[in-house]
């Protein structure tokens, strides 16, 4: 693969040319934070925002964009630190996230994102949104009150024929994430854990597990997002 130069923050790298932009400024050492991009995905929808860089001036979802020749690119501003926290702030008052009380706390890439951006409270009110649960499932459940829409369960999760599980209904503020009864009951212990680790919020849910781990063993307990500077 051949490399190309790209700019961050006036430091030039040199970089693979044509993949991911978050996955080439991951191998410099930049973690740009994200909800919807996966390690491995060559696409993604940018729906969560929260990895909002600058890209020859204009504002830009990294985790959409592949690496060309003399890309320019700001990251660590204060603008796009402030308007990153602003997305994930949005995204706690929109949606019910009571970490104490969450299954995923510790586990939770939403509550890990907060806490390295050192939110403590949002400048927005709080919508206190109910959506409804959806408790029919076999084996898994719906939180839709922590649900962030990042579509990594619909885009990603496949049941062991290959079939895909979960898909959206609904447009804007109706969007609501459903799953293909049939195929969930067929589920096995495995798959549904992996749809539960899939998604960065407490949204998914394996039935009757609860709190699978104790506090101390969680993910983002045990190891940060990064080092700190």
């Amino acid at each position: 693969m051949s490399k190309i130069d790209i700019t961050v923050d006036g430091v030039k790298f040199s970089v693979p040319e044509n993949i991911n932009l978050v996955e080439a400024l991951s191998h410099q050492g930049i973690q740009v934070p994200t909800l919807c991009w996966y390690q491995g995905m060559d696409e993604c929808l940018g729906t969560c925002r929260v990895c909002t860089v600058k890209v020859g001036g204009r504002h830009s979802a990294a985790c959409t964009m592949k690496t060309q020749k003399d890309m320019t690119i700001e990251f660590d501003t204060d603008e796009l630190k402030d308007l990153r926290r602003g997305v994930i702030e949005l995204l706690f008052v929109e949606g019910n996230h009571y970490c104490p009380s969450c299954e995923k706390s510790g586990d939770c890439l939403l509550q890990a994102q907060a806490q390295d951006m050192e939110m403590t409270h949002s400048r927005f009110p709080y919508e206190f949104n109910n959506y409804d649960l959806d408790f029919s499932g076999k084996n898994i459940l719906l939180e839709r009150n922590r649900c962030v829409h990042c579509k990594r369960c619909t885009e990603l999760f496949s049941d062991d024929e290959g079939h895909k599980v979960f898909s959206f209904i609904g447009k804007g503020a109706e969007t609501r994430v459903v799953f293909d009864h049939e195929r969930e009951k067929k589920l096995s212990p495995h798959k549904a854990k992996e749809a539960m680790d899939l998604c960065p919020v407490g949204a998914i849910l394996v039935k009757g597990q609860g709190f699978s781990k104790p506090y101390g063993e969680r993910k983002y307990e045990k190891e940060p997002l990064w080092e700190k500077k």
